[in-house]
């Protein structure tokens, strides 16, 4: 992949993004996750790579934070990795897959691990973690272009299921890809809510409300409108999907905000949204005129380095 952290790849790097007016990006190993049985073996790379992304970050403060990873399902491992990554190597977050290891992220067996994560106030950024939602009809050249949006619609599913951002309402829940197809099946969740959840619970479109969704979309204006219709703007990210998109279709990735909407809707976006949700305040660098806001971009992609 195209960022392998040389000084020439962040040469390269910066450029596109200043081409794009972009500040700063997020960094996220998902969907490279440490997931493994044995536990030394998962908190070994979690270490290493919350290292290397701390080391990246201290180099280039102005334009870089990054999401911890975690050795799940090795929960109290993931516990003490969490503090670590974020009381002593300053990470703004931390990713997690859309399952682990075959479980739903929903699973009972992580309550503590969303205890914690309620009791910080963590932003939380979910991917899909390449697995066909472990469907053997999703396999092959088809578990990123469609099994991908499944993940994101199923992984949505189970946390309004298990009423998880009702239940930990301080985790800052960020589902990528637009949540996938859940802004069109919204209407049919809220209709058929009595199939799968208690009569008392609220509606799953108030639910999935709670919950912050990045842009990805490789430029679909239809699919960006019809999530701001579901979701409301104000729970709108800018994500780059950097490294699979690169050059154009990097540059897409932002343009087509202000392609879609309202100049109001495209500015918090581009921009506000990002920064209220992470507190973050990069400083803003000079552009030319016209185009695109500046803003945070990648918050919810994969930079390998």
């Amino acid at each position: 992949m195209p960022a392998d952290g040389s000084d020439e790849e962040l040469a390269s790097r910066f450029a596109m993004m200043d081409r794009a007016k972009i500040d700063m990006q997020i960094l996220s190993a998902a969907p490279q996750l440490p997931y493994f049985r044995d536990r030394d073996q998962g908190v070994s790379a979690a270490r290493f790579i919350n290292d290397a992304y701390a080391e990246m970050v201290a180099k280039h403060p102005s334009r870089f934070a990054a999401y911890a990873v975690t050795p799940l399902p090795h929960v109290d491992a993931s516990l003490e990795e969490m503090a670590r990554a974020l009381d002593i190597l300053g990470m703004v977050g931390v990713t997690m897959g859309t399952s682990v290891m075959g479980r739903s992220i929903a699973d009972p067996v992580f309550e503590p691990f969303w205890e914690e994560l309620n009791r910080r106030g963590t932003i939380l950024f979910l991917h899909p973690s390449g697995l066909g939602a472990c469907s053997p009809l999703i396999q092959g050249g088809l578990i990123w272009p469609i099994g991908a949006p499944i993940e994101d619609t199923l992984v949505v599913a189970h946390l309004i299921q298990q009423s998880i951002p009702i239940r930990y309402p301080r985790v800052r829940i960020i589902v990528p890809h637009l949540g996938g197809e859940t802004s069109m099946l919204i209407r049919r969740l809220d209709n058929q809510r009595f199939i799968f959840l208690p009569k008392e619970a609220p509606k799953p479109a108030d639910t999935a409300r709670r919950l912050w969704y990045d842009t990805v979309s490789h430029g679909c204006i239809p699919a960006l409108r019809m999530a701001v219709d579901a979701f409301g703007a104000d729970q709108m990210v800018l994500g780059t999907d950097f490294p699979y998109l690169v050059g154009d279709v990097f540059q897409e990735a932002v343009d087509y905000i202000a392609a879609a909407l309202p100049r109001e809707q495209a500015e918090a976006i581009q921009d506000r949204n990002a920064q209220a949700l992470f507190r973050l305040n990069p400083p803003k660098r000079k552009y030319g005129s016209g185009g695109p806001l500046p803003g945070l971009a990648g918050l919810a992609h994969a930079d390998r380095f």
